[in-house]
C-alpha cells in the first residue's frame, strides 16, 4: 500500500485507534494532518507521524461539535497539504449509562459528538475532497447494529452514522467520491479493551468468545482502512465493514448483557 503523494485527514486521529491508523498512512507514505481537543495530544502525534515516515504531518485542535470550528479547520489543511486524498472520521464520545437514568443532556452529548460531529465533518471537508477518486471512511461500532444495554445513546448516535455513509455513498457517489464505515471489534490496548478486561482471566475469557481466536491490533483496523482507501477497492462504496475476528456475528451477547448488570448492581450499591 503506497499511499506517497496522497493527503490524509484522520479526526480524532491522536489517540487508540483512529491513531494507529493516522500512523499506517504515515508509514505508508502519505502527507497527513489529525485534530483532536487536545493540543497537547495533537503535537505529540504530529511528531510520532514524522518519525513514522509521513511526508508531511501536521495537527489542530477543534471540536466536532463546533461547526465552525471544524470548517475552518478543514480549511487550514486543504490549504496546507492540498484536496483530500482520504477522509477518516473517527471522533466519538462515550459512558455506560441506563437511559433511565440518564439526563437528556448527557444523551444529548454522544449524541453532538457522534452524530451531528460526523455531520460537520462530512460538510467541512466536502469542498476539499479529491473528485473522482476521494475515500471517506467513517469509524463506526457494533452498537449502530447490535443493541448493548446501557448503551442506547451510542446505539442511536452510530446507526445515524451507519445511514449517513450509506446515504452520502450515493449522493456523492455521482462525483467519484467513495464513502465506507469501519466497525472495529475487540482491540488491544483502547480504553474499551481496558474497561472490559481489568484483568488477565477478564481478557482471556473475552479472547475465548472471539471465533479468530484472538483480539484485534490497531493494525488491523489500519490495514482496512488502507484497503479500503486504496485503488484495489475503487469499487467498494456504501458498506460497514466489521473488523472483529467474526465476534459480531454472535450479536452482542453477554457483553450488552454484562455492562446492563454492571450498571445496576452500581446503582444498588449507591441506593
Amino acid at each position: 500500500m503506497d499511499f506517497s503523494g496522497k493527503t490524509v485527514i484522520v479526526i480524532g486521529g491522536t489517540s487508540g485507534i483512529n491513531r494507529g491508523i493516522a500512523e499506517a498512512f504515515a508509514a505508508a507514505g502519505a502527507k497527513l494532518a489529525v485534530a483532536s481537543r487536545s493540543q497537547d495530544k495533537v503535537d505529540d502525534t504530529v511528531a510520532a507521524l514524522k518519525a513514522a515516515g509521513a511526508a508531511e504531518a501536521i495537527g489542530a485542535s477543534f471540536d466536532v461539535r463546533d461547526d465552525q470550528a471544524v470548517a475552518d479547520g478543514l480549511e487550514h489543511f486543504h490549504d496546507a497539504l492540498g484536496d483530500f486524498d482520504v477522509l477518516v472520521s473517527g471522533a466519538a464520545g462515550n459512558f455506560p449509562a441506563l437511559t433511565a437514568e440518564m439526563s437528556v443532556n448527557a444523551f444529548k452529548t454522544v449524541v453532538d459528538i457522534d452524530l451531528i460531529g460526523t455531520v460537520h465533518v462530512m460538510k467541512g471537508a466536502y469542498p476539499f475532497l479529491k473528485r473522482p477518486g476521494a475515500s471517506i471512511i467513517n469509524i463506526s461500532a457494533p452498537q449502530a447494529y447490535l443493541p448493548y444495554e446501557g448503551q442506547a445513546h451510542v446505539c442511536a448516535a452510530k446507526a445515524g452514522v451507519d445511514q449517513i455513509t450509506r446515504t452520502l455513498s450515493m449522493e456523492w457517489g455521482i462525483e467519484g467520491i467513495r464513502v465506507n464505515s469501519v466497525v472495529p471489534g475487540f482491540i488491544e490496548g483502547t480504553e474499551g479493551a481496558k474497561r472490559l478486561s481489568p484483568s488477565e482471566d477478564a481478557h482471556e475469557e473475552i479472547r475465548k468468545d472471539i471465533p479468530l481466536g484472538r483480539w484485534g491490533q490497531t493494525q488491523d483496523v489500519a490495514n482496512a482502512c488502507l484497503f479500503l482507501s486504496s485503488d484495489l477497492a475503487s469499487y467498494i462504496s456504501g458498506n460497514v465493514l466489521a473488523v472483529d475476528g467474526a465476534l459480531y456475528q454472535r450479536g452482542s451477547g453477554r457483553f450488552g448483557q454484562m455492562m446492563g448488570e454492571m450498571l445496576r448492581m452500581k446503582g444498588k450499591a449507591q441506593s
